[in-house]
């Protein structure tokens, strides 16, 4: 580029030269304003997603500062305004020459810095999988400011090997030194990229914790119990552990009652009630239908289990509850016997002991106990 240009100026005085490369670097930015930005802003604006505005909205001032300030950096190295001037070229480099490259860098970098930044708070609006876009929002900031530095230096024709030697020895020193910080870091970002759970998930863990997803951080993960109270879980000891995510893939979740009825009981008829006071429930969902499912013949009962849905993990408790209650009421209203453990004892006497109605009843010397069982009745002899 640089060639071409000295072609173009060949023959031209210094300042004929200069107002030659600033008028086509300025009207090269114009362009660039007018033209090509505003012409992106416009295709933009029929999109549904913001990211493409955010894009154009960040380049615009950094691309147009780019172009402006090529002039300057090619008027610096051009021969026909360089030997016309009374300093040399390597002060003309370093007053105005590298200055612009520098602005440039600092603009990109500012550029790319925001534009990042903004893109997590659009995702952080739409809700992500789980509060950790700022860990990456951050990360990036730490990358672009070492990045510019280094290219400054590099600019400046500053030898950064001993700054990377430096800077290796360090992150040695800091990694020993935060080794529980910074496997908590890596876990919570195995954890986002493994798509394990999001803000608002109910998860449970092998170690008995459960509750909902309503933090995420650098260093922990915090859940809050059905009982209030928050538990904050080191994100390296949940990348170890075993999750049961009960929102996922779907929020809704099955839940099961078992019943018990008495032989002899009509089972259609049972069956339709229960399923009826299911469906009239309004925590229990229309879809997929609630169902009985008859499991076995227990030892003194039928035992069925009744299958139906609720719309997230937290509501299984209290539909549960509510189910219970309703259907003993039916049952009961309609004489529908749910049989439960009985025990009779009789005591009887045997020839030669005293009075019975005097003695123990289950102590008493020459008397004997007996039981039976039926239908629940548990009765021994």
């Amino acid at each position: 580029m640089i060639d071409a240009v000295t072609r173009l100026l060949d023959g031209l005085t210094a300042w004929q030269a200069t107002l030659v490369v600033l008028a086509i670097s300025l009207g090269a930015a114009l362009v660039v304003e007018v033209v090509v930005i505003r012409g992106a802003s416009r295709l933009v604006r029929r999109t549904d997603t913001e990211f493409d505005n955010i894009v154009v909205r960040n380049v615009r001032w950094p691309l147009v500062v780019s172009v402006a300030l090529a002039g300057i950096y090619v008027l610096t190295r051009t021969p026909a305004v360089v030997e016309s001037t009374l300093v040399t070229a390597d002060l003309l480099d370093t007053f105005f020459g590298r200055p612009s490259l520098a602005v440039i860098v600092l603009a990109w970098a500012w550029a790319l810095n925001n534009l990042v930044n903004e893109a997590v708070d659009v995702v952080k609006e739409k809700g992500s999988r789980f509060d950790f876009a700022p860990v990456f929002s951050n990360v990036w900031t730490l990358v672009v400011s070492v990045g510019t530095v280094a290219a400054l230096l590099r600019l400046y024709d500053i030898d950064i090997t001993p700054l990377l030697g430096a800077a290796g020895v360090a992150g040695i020193a800091v990694g020993f030194a935060a080794k529980d910080t910074v496997a908590n870091f890596f876990g919570g970002i195995a954890l986002y990229f493994d798509d394990t759970y999001k803000l608002g998930d109910y998860i449970v863990l092998d170690s008995g914790e459960a509750g909902t997803v309503v933090q995420v951080g650098i260093r922990s993960t915090t859940l809050m119990t059905r009982d209030e109270v928050l538990v904050t879980v080191p994100n390296s000891a949940l990348n170890a552990a075993k999750i049961v995510n009960e929102s996922a893939p779907q929020r809704r979740r099955r839940i099961r009652v078992p019943i018990g009825v008495a032989y002899g009981t009509d089972v259609d008829a049972f069956e339709a009630l229960v399923v009826g006071i299911a469906e009239a429930e309004s925590l229990v969902l229309d879809s997929p239908k609630p169902r009985m499912r008859f499991r076995r013949f227990g030892d003194s009962a039928l035992e069925y289990e009744l299958l139906c849905w609720v719309a997230s993990p937290t509501r299984r408790a209290r539909a549960t509850h509510e189910l219970n209650r309703t259907i003993y009421q039916r049952l009961t209203e309609q004489g529908i016997e749910i049989p439960y453990p009985k025990r009779d004892l009789t005591v009887t006497s045997s020839p030669g002991s005293s009075n019975p109605a005097t003695s123990s009843p289950l102590a008493g010397e020459g008397e004997a106990v007996s039981g039976e069982t039926d239908g629940g009745h548990d009765r021994r002899d």
